[in-house]
Order: C-alpha cells, then sequence, then structure tokens
C-alpha cells in the first residue's frame, strides 16, 4: 500500500506527512515534491512530481493507491494544473484521490472557488474513486498578521463584521490523515471549517489581551486595504487577491457551523486564543 502526498514540503502537506506516519509506516507514504532534496527532512520516499509535468508524472505516480492532491498554489493554473493530475493519476491505476478544495466552493463568492469547483467537476468526471475536503481558512492566514499589527498598532483588513469559522492547519492536515486511514469516505464531500467563528474586530481584542498592547481592528474598503498590502512588498496580484477575500468573509463566505471538521478528526478544533499565543510565541 502506498499513499502518495503532492505539495509534500508545503506547510498543508509537511503536517500531513507529519501525522500519517504516526499512523502508518513510513515506508506506505511517498511525497510527490518538487526538489527531492527539499523533501529529504521528511523522513519518507520522496519523488519529484511537478503539476504542470507529464513524463516526471508518470514515474511519479507509479504504484502509488491512494492519492492526497493538495492543491497548487499557482492561481490560475490550477485547475489545469490539478486535470493533468488527476489524468494522469487514473492512467496509473491509483484506487482514490482526496482533494483539499474550498468551503462551500459551490457558493462562494472567492476568486478561489471557479479552479476548485473545476477540479472537483473533473475528478467526478474521472470514474476515479475520490473524496473532497473543502478546506475553510487557516486561522494563520490572520495570526501571521499579528506581528505587524503588534508593530503598526492595529490589525487591518476588510472583512467588516464577517465571521469567520477557521481552523489551524495542523486540524485539516487530522482531517486528510483521518480520511486517508478511515473508512466510508469514497465520494463524500466534507465542509471543513473551526467550531467557533469570530470577526476581526474579535481577533484584535485576543490580542490586545494576550500582548497587553491595546491594537484595535481598523476596517478599510478593499482597495485601500490592497494598496498598502503592496506598500509592504506584496505582489500586486497577491495583494489584490488577499483583500477581496476579505471581502468575501463580509459576505460570510468563511462561515461554517457544521463542525464536520471536529467531527473528522475526534476533538474540538483549535481555539482562536491558542493560535494567537503561539503567534505571540513565534516571535
Amino acid at each position: 500500500m502506498k499513499i502518495g502526498i503532492t505539495g509534500a514540503t508545503g506547510q498543508l502537506g509537511s503536517l500531513v506527512v507529519a501525522k500519517l506516519k504516526e499512523k502508518v509506516g513510513p515506508e506506505t507514504i511517498v511525497a510527490l515534491v518538487r526538489s527531492t532534496q527539499k523533501g529529504a527532512g521528511l523522513g519518507v520516499e520522496c519523488r519529484e512530481f511537478d503539476y504542470n509535468g507529464e513524463e516526471n508524472l508518470v514515474n511519479a505516480l507509479h504504484g502509488i493507491d491512494y492519492l492526497l492532491l493538495i492543491s497548487g498554489n499557482e492561481l490560475g493554473q490550477r485547475a489545469a494544473q490539478h486535470a493533468n493530475v488527476i489524468e494522469t493519476a487514473k492512467n496509473a491505476g491509483v484506487k482514490w484521490i482526496v482533494y483539499t478544495s474550498l468551503l462551500h466552493a459551490d457558493q462562494s463568492s472567492l476568486n478561489l472557488a471557479p479552479e476548485h469547483l473545476a477540479t472537483e467537476a473533473h475528478l467526478k468526471e474521472s470514474g476515479v474513486p475520490y473524496t473532497i475536503l473543502r478546506n475553510g481558512w487557516y486561522t494563520e492566514n490572520y495570526t501571521g498578521s499579528v506581528q505587524g499589527a503588534l508593530a503598526g498598532s492595529a490589525f487591518i483588513g476588510s472583512a467588516g463584521e464577517g465571521k469567520i469559522s477557521s481552523a489551524a492547519r495542523a486540524d485539516y492536515a487530522e482531517a486528510a490523515v483521518a480520511v486517508l486511514t478511515g473508512e466510508g469516505h469514497v465520494r463524500k464531500t466534507y465542509e471543513l471549517a473551526g467550531d467557533n467563528s469570530y470577526t476581526l474586530s474579535e481577533l484584535a481584542t485576543e490580542i490586545s489581551e494576550q500582548s497587553g498592547k491595546e491594537i484595535p481592528y481598523k476596517n478599510l474598503p478593499e482597495a485601500e486595504y490592497a494598496a498598502i498590502l503592496k506598500s509592504f512588498g506584496l505582489p500586486e496580484g497577491f495583494a489584490d487577491a488577499i483583500a477581496s477575500w476579505d471581502t468575501g468573509a463580509s459576505k460570510g463566505d468563511l462561515l461554517d457551523e457544521g463542525q464536520q471538521l471536529s467531527r473528522l478528526i475526534g476533538r474540538a478544533t483549535t481555539p482562536l486564543k491558542q493560535s494567537v499565543t503561539e503567534a505571540l510565541r513565534m516571535h
């Protein structure tokens, strides 16, 4: 039995590999990575894997039984890249593909949704047994800005009073492992999100309480927030995307109260308080 993990050196993928090693022997796991040199520290077999490639995809997927397809990070290229992987996996005899999609991809206004939906459709049409993990927001997407908020004495964004049901990246990694090593998940779609939702104002309050420094939440128009992100050195397209995702949050795109994630992992999702503590401790 071989389980292949794409993007295995990425932030989610490396957590999946570590947690999967606790459940199954390392000899079961194949890390599919851009750079085998970078993957050497994972402690499992590494194979070179490029979402765009053809020849290396065929070789990389040889003998893989289950494949965790972690969505690529090149916005605009992903639908084609994922289709390439799915077709190659099908031809290579992969028996099951688990795919990381986006929370409520079929209803979401986020610009990330169309590529995920296209991949979900391709997966269903491929004939390969599948499971879709519609991952909500990672709490780290926001707690990554804690140090900037402390430096600038405000937490900025465009999410208004939108509620965000995020969970720690480790929670989503654990869910992927639970599915890959569990029973009864084939042809199911899971909406995965944190147990408790919060607004960015509430996040700012949590940062203030833990840091002992008054950090208000400052809500900005989307264009103004994007401009500030660009002034911090973020690439234009990425800055625009981040600001637009906040606007999506203001419309409820990041809210889900179904608690499917905690049911899958058999415990409560990581509380916001803990994620803020970790973000403050990291610096």
